[in-house]
């Protein structure tokens, strides 16, 4: 059995919005033994209040206040259009404490500068998280310490796998690449079962069929030592089927698109920085 996260007489952490991504964390925390009576929630949104509480048996209130005192780590997991405002609401409450943002765009500087505390860490992680199979990226500010990083290591294991990054402009491109990359296999996905109900597959068969390939393929690319172009060429026969969905793709430009898309997103992610980081 994996031991808890946290000695439970010491370890309080609140987290400042519930949806999604605190969801996952919350309940990865949980599953590793974490008490809830040491996990408080600020979520401004009855619906989603008493679906944590159902959910979770967690605290959840309407705003901030004393009780944030408690926390050791807050987890920010609010859009980056209310960042400053809720960090403008809660910081007096949350001296000495350590702060993990899961926002998308809002640099480090920015947010140690609303909250007054140079003992921040940015996250970028993605939605399979809510399954246990997330990656995260994490960028620590050189104030965060040994100790600090390992609790947040601790927290983000709980929904998959993590690395660090030495330079934090690196998250506009992790942003781009796995942050969003859910969304373009879904996509991707969504035009394999298109393709296959229109050849006359039902949509059950074709949408199992993509996304078992999905899986298996990511599965061997995950476990295989060679590289992704060697994997490509051995399901490619010259003048086979592959072959010739692949020249296809070429020939349509899908690849040079795909990149450049990813591209587009890494400069929506730096531009929210400069966005939403103004003071």
């Amino acid at each position: 059995m994996t031991p808890p996260i946290h000695d439970s007489s010491n370890a309080n952490i609140a987290f400042i919005g519930g949806g999604n991504m605190a969801s996952a964390l919350i309940g990865g925390l949980l599953r590793r033994g974490l008490p809830a009576s040491c996990i408080q929630v600020i979520e401004p949104f009855a619906e989603q209040r008493a679906r944590l509480v159902s959910q979770f048996g967690v605290a959840v209130s309407e705003a901030p206040g004393a009780g944030l005192q408690r926390a050791s780590l807050v987890i920010w997991a609010v859009k980056p259009q209310t960042f400053t405002d809720a960090a403008l609401q809660s910081r007096a409450h949350m001296q000495g404490a350590l702060h993990l943002s899961v926002a998308a765009g809002i640099r480090s500087d920015t947010i140690a500068g609303w909250l007054g505390t140079e003992r921040v860490v940015r996250a970028m992680p993605n939605t399979p998280a809510l399954i246990g199979q997330g990656m995260t990226a994490l960028f620590a500010r050189p104030a965060a310490s040994a100790a600090d990083r390992l609790e947040v290591e601790q927290v983000v294991e709980t929904t998959g796998n993590f690395l660090w990054l030495e330079q934090e402009t690196q998250l506009d491109a992790v942003t781009a690449l796995s942050g969003s990359g859910p969304a373009y296999v879904f996509y991707f996905i969504e035009a394999m079962v298109q393709a296959g109900t229109e050849m006359g597959l039902c949509p059950e068969q074709a949408r199992q069929l993509a996304v078992g390939t999905f899986v298996g393929a990511s599965a061997l690319a995950k476990e295989a030592t060679e590289p992704l172009n060697v994997l490509r060429e051995r399901v490619t026969s010259k003048g086979g089927t592959t072959h010739t969905a692949l020249v296809s793709m070429e020939q349509s430009g899908i690849k040079a698109a795909f990149i450049q898309a990813i591209y587009a997103a890494c400069q929506r992610a730096s531009d929210m920085g400069d966005e939403f980081g103004e003071k």
